[in-house]
């Protein structure tokens, strides 16, 4: 029976390379997003949070996790920064210093609302009933 160390690609999480990529992708996108004035119609006068930012193996591709304050559609949100990811890209070239600029992919980010949802549960009288151990 061999022992065979599994590849990068097998193994859990990514890398630290990545990781250090993603927060400073995240860090220039958030500067970018409140420093300019976006054409986009879609995106006028709207607060955009980046929750995180995921690097590919290659540092080629980045994919951002952004939602937007407010009562905003998550999913317009992303199409519509996806529609101006040249023009970020562009910025974003000159606010970072890596070898490549990645290519930014946007995903809309829906942890808040689970998150909200999950408060919002707990909250129930019948599940804080359980949550108590004198059950008041």
């Amino acid at each position: 029976m061999s022992r065979r160390r599994p590849s990068r690609s097998q193994a859990a999480g990514p890398s630290q390379r990545q990781l250090r990529a993603g927060e400073l992708v995240r860090h220039a996108l958030v500067d970018i997003l409140a420093r300019e004035d976006l054409r986009d119609p879609d995106l006028k006068g709207i607060s955009i949070t980046v929750g995180e930012v995921r690097a590919s193996p290659d540092l080629k591709h980045a994919t951002a996790f952004v939602a937007a304050l407010g009562a905003h559609d998550p999913k317009k949100i992303a199409a519509a920064l996806g529609r101006i990811s040249g023009f970020l890209r562009g910025r974003l070239a000159r606010a970072v210093d890596l070898k490549f600029t990645p290519e930014l992919h946007f995903i809309p980010d829906v942890s808040y609302d689970e998150a909200s949802h999950i408060d919002e549960v707990l909250r129930r009288p019948e599940v804080a009933r359980d949550l108590h151990k004198d059950g008041k």
